[in-house]
């Protein structure tokens, strides 16, 4: 069995480890292997706090891949020897006045509806936790489900473990498809029983597809701040429309816009200029740090905002539309998609994710 993984950001690269791992002979086509989307990705693993009202088969498939992630971690460490980041800290969603209170208490009952464990907390408490919240926050939520990675070191690791199976890194762009081929722009074309789309938000831009993927998936623009310094945080912390994280390596991620603005890399200062002010109303130490960079990255969005996952047509398959989870979502989706190329089927958790739900769909 021949399968070629279109893109290499964490969705591709997990793909093909876990296929290399049954067996199967694959290359990876991408122009830079470990870049796209996933690289700027901030890195939050969060099945709970970002829950949305009726996307309960979502919220199955994220707790699912949320449950694999320490073993997933454990098995790339120890075939790698390199960190990931990963750490489980929780998250504290606050809120600056008594609005966001209410909204983050309306979630939450949401949340529990669904059988998550959630604690409420009053402003005392959310800062006895994290002392260094603003004395303003009215009070807050707490999700211990919640973990964090540190997307640019998974990346790393997924790609010496795909050497290590003897994937093929193959820096080139496709650009056409036709059944068992995919045409580059810069190597020879590359032959496959299997092609697995998998570049996010440019994975159904190929020509050749068939023509009801044409417009499956968009890209969502999202820019974030990376900051750098000594910020006292042990959970990531959550506004209404702003998150920040702080890893053990002083790395502090500010983030992060949703603009549906195409594929446009423009760093705005509006952007910008929100981003830390909401940060800093949060946390007030956020004014103190280093600026290191302004980044823009393309999320994969779906008419639904849910992944595209499965086949197509025989030999297509797509790994596509994780949107705001691709981080989050990659240890399940591999699993998934790899027993697909090798011959299986989706697993329940992922089987409502085909391109079929979608009117005029060839799957």
């Amino acid at each position: 069995m021949q399968a070629v993984v279109v893109g290499g950001g964490a969705i591709g690269l997990s793909v093909a480890w876990r296929a290399a791992q049954r067996g199967v002979d694959v290359a990876v086509v991408d122009p830079t292997p470990g870049g796209g989307a996933s690289r700027v990705a901030a890195g939050m693993l969060a099945p709970v706090s970002e829950v949305h009202y009726g996307e309960e088969a979502l919220l199955a498939l994220a707790l699912e891949s949320s449950r694999r992630y320490p073993d997933f971690v454990d098995e790339l460490e120890d075939a790698t020897g390199q960190s990931t980041g990963y750490r489980e800290c929780g998250t504290l969603a606050v809120a600056r006045d008594g609005d966001d209170l209410a909204e983050l208490h309306q979630v939450a009952a949401y949340q529990e509806r669904q059988g998550l464990t959630v604690s409420r907390l009053r402003s005392r408490e959310c800062r006895s936790l994290e002392p260094a919240l603003a004395p303003g926050v009215r009070g807050g939520v707490l999700v211990e489900g919640d973990h964090q990675i540190d997307p640019r070191r998974l990346l790393a690791a997924l790609l010496a473990a795909c050497r290590r199976e003897g994937v093929a890194l193959v820096s080139a762009r496709a650009l056409r498809w036709e059944p068992g081929r995919v045409h580059l722009d810069s190597a020879p074309a590359v032959d496959a029983d299997v092609v697995v789309l998998a570049s996010g938000a440019w994975a159904t831009r190929l020509e050749g597809l068939p023509v009801a993927l044409a417009n499956l998936v968009r890209p969502v623009k999202g820019q974030i701040v990376r900051l750098h310094g000594d910020l006292l945080l042990s959970r990531n912390i959550r506004g209404l429309d702003v998150y920040v994280m702080a890893r053990t390596d002083g790395e502090v991620v500010v983030g992060a816009t949703v603009e549906e603005r195409g594929f446009d890399p423009t760093v705005t200062a509006g952007a910008v200029y929100d981003l830390l002010r909401a940060a800093v109303e949060l946390v007030p130490d956020v004014r103190e740090l280093a600026l290191v960079s302004t980044e823009t990255g393309f999320r994969p969005g779906t008419p639904d905002n849910a992944p595209l996952l499965g086949v197509v047509e025989e030999g297509l398959v797509l790994a596509t539309g994780h949107y705001r989870n691709g981080i989050l979502l990659a240890p399940v989706t591999a699993d998934a998609i790899a027993d697909v190329v090798a011959g299986g089927v989706l697993p329940d958790v992922a089987a409502p994710f085909g391109a079929a739900r979608f009117a005029g769909s060839t799957a």
